[in-house]
């Protein structure tokens, strides 16, 4: 598969008819494989919650676009934020096991490229502030 700026172009175009103003684009060649890799259109307005992974990092690479990446503290409280584009200064972050984050879209047209270990699954309550 090649990901040109048409591919990204109709994921962008799928985000904005999209209720939640997002769509993702499963990656993995086999439903075999364990991983999550993925790229995400997100578009303005998209509501990404405070949330954590409790079993896994989660790294993230700006395709294109821009939006900020934050980080809080297990009470809510914002502790750092990361204005991402893909090519500033902060185009990937690695997000540790366990921290609450959140982002917020600037652009719209963003996509990311996302990693986890193992299958999707829900977030739990306790894992939303």
């Amino acid at each position: 598969m090649v990901i040109d700026n048409n591919l990204l172009n109709e994921l962008s175009i799928q985000a904005k008819a999209n209720s939640r103003l997002r769509q993702g684009l499963d990656l993995r060649t086999t439903l075999d494989d364990t991983s999550q890799r993925l790229l995400n259109a997100l578009e303005l307005g998209t509501i990404i919650p405070i949330h954590r992974h409790r079993t896994t990092s989660e790294t993230m690479v700006m395709v294109r676009g821009r939006l900020l990446e934050r980080f809080y503290d297990d009470v809510g409280n914002l502790t750092d934020e990361f204005l991402m584009e893909p090519m500033g200064e902060n185009p990937m972050i690695q997000v540790p096991i366990g921290q609450w984050h959140s982002l917020e879209v600037l652009e719209s047209g963003t996509v990311i490229f996302e990693a986890k270990d193992g299958r999707y699954e829900s977030l739990d309550k306790e894992d939303i502030i």
